[in-house]
């Protein structure tokens, strides 16, 4: 089908299984579209050495793919592994969010090439992105002066999941104007820079490629997906997914654990002939 020309797959929910693997069946479907001559884009909140080693599964450089990390705050060809975009946090507003965590007795932390840096060890959430991420944790002194000068994407504060809401509620109205705030995982309360989001990231792609939203399939599971799901011409939410997503989609795919990506590409994509009329 000549109508498609990028497809846009989130990771965790989507793409990865729920044991943290991918399915041959779904790695093959993709290789065999990018084949086909459709590009393909990794659109995770996940950093960018965090999706590396799916990229390198899905053979993104072979066939000139795209990484989006960060939810849009990040974008990579993966081809040449040139930088097209970055939306980095104002460095000001660091410091405060430091004291902030402190305040809470909250460890923070953020990501710095291929490292998790913090002044905390031992911690369960840092230790499960480091796991996630493939990356290595660099212990430091100081958070801030660490955190200065390198163009850093977001600052992570980790915690209770008991506690972290009212937090979230607390630091939206205190940043407002000046930074995102929300939870990606009941543990993680990311600070990210304003108006940051799946769509705008995308929408920026596609300008640099000279295609149109109406040419995109997006996949994704989460609430931070709503808006590229909103915004390509096909979304397409997991089975797995939360209700509200799924109505937010125009389509709804097998689950993650059930190779809805590659059920519904091979239909649409590589075998289209085969589809009812």
């Amino acid at each position: 089908m000549d109508k498609y020309k990028l497809i846009a797959v989130d990771l965790d929910g989507t793409l990865v299984r729920s044991d943290q693997s991918i399915s041959p069946r779904t790695i093959d479907t993709l290789v065999q579209v990018q084949q086909s001559g459709v590009k393909m884009a990794v659109a995770s909140g996940r950093p960018t050495f965090g999706t590396a080693h799916v990229a390198d599964a899905l053979r993104l450089a072979d066939f000139g793919g795209y990484v989006m990390s960060y939810n849009g705050g990040e974008i990579y060809d993966w081809g040449t592994k040139t930088r097209l975009h970055a939306q980095t946090l104002d460095e000001d507003i660091i410091p405060y969010i430091y004291m902030y965590a402190r305040e809470h007795g909250m460890p923070i932390m953020t990501y710095i090439g291929k490292e998790v840096v913090s002044e905390v060890e031992n911690n369960e959430y840092i230790n499960y992105s480091v796991m996630r991420n493939r990356m290595t944790l660099r212990k430091v002194e100081d958070f801030v002066a660490t955190a200065q000068g390198v163009g850093i994407v977001k600052c992570i504060i980790v915690g209770d999941p008991t506690l972290l809401p009212a937090l979230e509620i607390e630091m939206q109205e205190t940043l407002k104007g000046k930074a995102g705030v929300f939870r990606s995982e009941p543990f993680f309360l990311e600070i990210v820079p304003v108006g940051i989001d799946k769509a705008k990231g995308l929408s920026i792609l596609l300008n640099k490629i000279g295609m149109q939203p109406s040419e995109l399939i997006a996949f994704g599971d989460g609430y931070n997906d709503i808006p590229m799901l909103q915004f390509a011409g096909l979304g397409v939410a997991m089975g797995n997914a939360a209700e509200e997503i799924q109505k937010a989609a125009d389509m709804v795919a097998q689950s993650n654990d059930d190779d809805g990506i590659a059920v519904l590409l091979e239909k649409l994509i590589l075998r289209p002939q085969d589809k009812p009329c």
